[in-house]
């Protein structure tokens, strides 16, 4: 495995795992005498018979994949003339495959089948994820990589879809979109909700009964974010107007997401009157629990919203990185729940870590200036928080 970050690779030389996912570490472990890091391209080549592409694709400016990084590695690959096969695990957009091809050509390896493999794994369960997927999807410019990659694949637990590879591109992207969707579509029904009376955990639950609904991702809250649904979908949606076609449904899915975290803020401010010189607690930073990770986190959009409307922000969070929250200005990170609520004016439960439940939400009441609870996630039960003195609101319940 090769990489470019040197203190990345040596964390793994040394059987460290970078970041945080369950069961990642032990597995390497396991597999250690099977595994070797290193910063040589060359080295990593040097017996390779298959080289998966699996660098990250941030959004450029406008809003399309940077595949910078996806070029860069195809390049390097150039008189590794011994490769079987270049598979491409990193989403990018469709119309990928066709410009990877004229890399590869023109680096000499036109011999050397080519092959999109997107992963669906989600932080948090990556390696059950890995291991158990509902599907392996493999676009393929030719059987013969079609059938090396799915002999790769052997021992994992799941059907193995074989596709051309524009289709193999675009299954990614149109994947995490419907995901998307269905969460921007509960976050306006629970608007509705709030509106008229009725209660979005009731209304969730009768939805999610209908098998051709589904229950999952119908859980309101405060909105989406991480490494992929933000990115994908803004992705998706370039590659759509780039072609002239003006995508409304997701430019929605999209806006809807994006107000939703703002509707937080208004909720404060319609309890407090003004945000300026009040101490705001936030529970949970990264964007969800299990994982550290806070790219397109909704507490870094909360945490800049309140800072603009003069407010200080607390924090506390279980596995966020330091270097994550040190942007934030005027904001103060504290170890414990009850630390970070202490003098709050408000709190809001970002992130729906289970530690939050086992908080003692009645001494929490107790050292907060004023006791204002806003739930983005539904974690809590409205009446008991109102028992304890709270002033409670969530997401789509009365």
């Amino acid at each position: 495995m090769r990489d470019i970050q040197s203190e990345r690779i040596k964390l793994l030389q040394s059987g460290h795992v970078p970041i945080y996912e369950p069961g990642l570490g032990d597995l390497i472990i396991k597999n250690k005498e099977r595994l070797s890091f290193t910063l040589n391209v060359d080295e990593a080549l040097a017996h390779a018979e298959i080289v998966f592409v699996c660098v990250d694709t941030p959004p450029t400016s406008a809003g399309d994949a940077d595949l910078s990084r996806v070029w860069s590695v195809l390049r390097s690959l150039k008189g590794a003339a011994h490769l079987a096969a270049v598979v491409v695990k990193s989403t990018v957009p469709v119309g990928t495959g066709a410009r990877a091809r004229s890399v590869l050509d023109e680096a000499g390896l036109g011999h050397v089948g080519y092959a999109s493999n997107p992963e669906f794994t989600a932080e948090g369960r990556a390696v059950s994820d890995f291991l158990n997927p509902d599907r392996v999807v493999i676009g393929a410019s030719d059987a013969e990589t079609a059938r090396l990659v799915e002999e790769l694949h052997q021992g994992v637990n799941g059907d193995v879809v074989v596709m051309d590879i524009p289709s193999a591109e675009m299954a990614r992207m149109a994947s995490n979109a419907l995901l998307a969707t269905k969460i921007s579509f509960i976050n306006e029904i629970a608007n509705i909700c709030e509106a008229t009376g009725a209660d979005i955990g009731n209304v969730s639950k009768a939805v999610g009964l209908d098998h051709r609904l589904g229950r999952h991702f119908l859980q309101a809250g405060i909105g989406w974010g991480g490494s992929c649904f933000p990115k994908d979908s803004e992705a998706l949606k370039q590659l759509a107007s780039n072609t002239g076609y003006h995508p409304q449904l997701l430019s929605a899915v999209i806006e809807v997401n994006n107000l939703q975290k703002r509707r937080a803020i208004q909720k404060l401010k319609d309890q407090l009157g003004t945000l300026e010189g009040t101490q705001i607690a936030l529970l949970g930073l990264t964007f969800k629990p299990g994982t550290d990770d806070m790219r397109e986190a909704p507490s870094a959009v909360l945490a800049s919203r309140l800072l603009a409307e003069g407010a200080a922000v607390r924090c506390w969070d279980p596995l966020a990185r330091p270097a994550d929250v040190e942007p934030w200005t005027s904001t103060t990170r504290h170890e414990s729940v009850l630390d970070a609520v202490t003098g709050a004016d408000a709190a809001i439960v970002v992130t729906e870590w289970p530690q939050l439940r086992e908080v003692t939400w009645g001494e929490a009441r107790g050292l907060m200036r004023r006791p204002v609870l806003y739930d983005g996630r539904n974690l809590l039960g409205p009446q008991t928080m109102r028992d304890l003195g709270f002033t409670y609101l969530s997401v789509g319940r009365p």
